[in-house]
């Protein structure tokens, strides 16, 4: 009984490991690799794919002529003779990768050599049709195929699939078996990924980023797009950029300044742009009836200056014509005006203009499908004196990233809710099965429907009769407010360098498109008026002759 028992544990419950172990000792395998998926756009364009290509291998046992196939394939791949050699005499692995990504051309002209020991097996290159666009959003892949950064990396467990092998029979030190015969296990392709960008509005944006960095010659230029009513991003370019296709590798600084996607993973201080938040707490407040907001009619002192402190705070403009006497919200907006904000931030008081800045998202990151965001940075509310609140009311003191702004503006603007910001829509497999469908998130209502259509109004009045007027496009309702922050260096503002924007979004009374556009010190522009609201209204265009969209009654 004894026996048996034995006999029934080997062949029964030890019977599978033995068999591998089995396969393992009379088997020698080569990689498979898996198709990595692809990243389309929206529409199915293809911003990610990948072309067929080969990978050389040789079993250093099964070589007969060892200086023969170093010298062959020395000469066809480009490898170092003297190291292949070396490799192949003295290496104790059954297999040897000499070359991966090589050419059909290359393989068709290795297969007549008949080399003993050489083998091929495919593999895929992972190629970008559109070169530099999206780059730091796509991000790329390492030498084996893996996502090392960008969407590439965020969405890796996804894109990468499962390699299969070709097994070979072998004798047990590793020679070939005569008329061996080979067994495929077949590998797992990747899956698919749709973005929520639109190509159509990526190329716009990188055209117009482009020509900016031509005609500025600035530090950086940089422009997004979004859908301010779920969060989808639409566009996402910067400049200078690289072409993923001949990626800088051997300069590694190079390619991780290149590489930033400075949109998500830095922040700026923002300047009038941020005045948007201010002016829409004080709206908010006002019509939830809260003695310390202004009414909608309230005159601003007419002073171009404020004493907080005993500190002396300025407007930025002289505003000689008469523009801030009898100036009402609306106009502070259209102005610009520094006082008429530091007034709305000191009477709300800290405790409510706090409330505001973090149910914006600022201070905390987005949620958008990134990795690396930055969370901006916001004075401690229990650090904050009055003098660093009147700044924060039009928008020093404070350092956001552009997404932050660009939600928080959305926010403002689409009827008062939240929706994080996010680049992946759907994900599939190559015959159009549907794994997962990402749906916009809600982080909630921030400020009521009224409030939102009065600010977006506001805002509408700026691009008409006031600074962002280089924005408008007759004919159509666009809104939107422009900024020009200074910048700091060692802790003191650096004379002449700044940042210059512009946020805009179209139609106003019901936005679809909402655009942010960032200068980092522009060469020959003085202000966000005029340096980035017209790339705004370019863009825009843009977006209006490619989608027909008809001009409003």
């Amino acid at each position: 009984m004894s026996i048996l028992g034995r006999l029934f544990y080997i062949q029964i419950i030890w019977g599978d490991n033995l068999q591998t172990k089995a396969i393992d000792q009379w088997t020698r395998e080569l990689p498979l690799v898996a198709k990595r998926g692809l990243i389309t756009d929206r529409n199915g364009v293809v911003l990610a794919g990948n072309v067929q290509s080969y990978s050389v291998y040789v079993r250093s046992r099964s070589i007969t002529d060892a200086e023969r196939v170093a010298s062959t394939l020395s000469k066809e791949l480009g490898v170092s003779y003297e190291d292949l050699l070396s490799r192949i005499v003295k290496s104790s692995s059954s297999e040897i990768t000499v070359k991966k990504r090589v050419e059909k051309q290359t393989v068709d002209r290795l297969r007549g050599y008949s080399l003993d020991g050489v083998y091929i097996a495919p593999d895929y290159t992972r190629v970008y049709p559109y070169g530099s666009s999206l780059s730091q959003v796509l991000g790329y892949t390492s030498y084996d195929g893996g996502g090392l950064t960008g969407l590439e990396k965020v969405y890796d467990e996804y894109l990468s699939g499962f390699d299969g092998e070709i097994l070979y029979e072998a004798d047990l030190v590793g020679k070939d078996i005569e008329g061996k015969t080979a067994r495929y296990v077949p590998a797992t392709d990747g899956l698919n990924v749709k973005l929520t960008v639109d190509y159509e509005i990526q190329s716009i944006c990188d055209a117009v980023i482009k020509k900016a960095y031509g005609e500025y010659t600035p530090k950086s230029a940089s422009a997004l797009v979004l859908d301010p009513k779920s969060g989808q991003i639409l566009a996402m370019s910067q400049y200078p950029c690289y072409d993923l296709n001949d990626l800088p590798r051997d300069d590694i600084d190079l390619l991780n300044k290149l590489g930033r996607c400075s949109l998500i993973v830095d922040s700026y201080e923002p300047g009038s742009t941020f005045k948007v938040l201010t002016a829409a707490a004080n709206i908010e407040e006002y019509l939830k009836g809260n003695p310390n907001a202004f009414s909608l009619d309230h005159v601003f002192n007419s002073s171009r200056y404020r004493y907080v402190d005993g500190k002396k705070i300025k407007c930025w403009s002289n505003h000689e014509n008469g523009k801030h006497a009898n100036e009402n919200l609306a106009m502070a907006l259209n102005n610009s005006c520094n006082p008429c904000f530091v007034d709305i931030a000191l009477s709300l008081g800290k405790e409510k203009m706090y409330e505001y800045i973090e149910a914006f998202g600022y201070g905390k990151c987005t949620g958008v499908d990134f990795q690396g965001e930055a969370i901006g940075m916001v004075v401690p509310k229990s650090a904050v004196k009055n003098g660093d609140l009147a700044r924060i009311g039009f928008g020093q003191t404070i350092a956001v990233t552009p997404i932050q702004l660009a939600i928080a503006t959305a926010t403002a603007v689409n009827g008062g809710v939240y929706y994080e910001p996010y680049f992946v829509k759907e994900i599939s497999d190559a015959y159009g099965n549907i794994a997962e469908i990402i749906n916009p998130k809600s982080k909630g209502r921030v400020i009521s429907e009224d409030a939102s259509r009065i600010i977006a109004s506001y805002l509408e009045g700026v691009v008409e009769n006031g600074s962002g007027k280089q924005a408008y496009i007759e004919g159509y309702k666009v809104g939107g407010k422009t900024g020009t922050a200074q910048k700091y260096e060692n802790g003191v503002i650096s004379q002449g360098k700044y940042v210059m924007s512009f946020i805009g979004f179209f139609p106003s009374d019901n936005p679809e498109y909402l655009a942010l556009v960032i200068v980092d010190e522009p060469i020959g522009g003085q202000y966000g008026s005029t340096v980035a609201a017209p790339l705004a209204k370019e863009i825009f265009q843009g977006i209006i002759n490619s989608k027909n969209i008809s001009k409003y009654n």
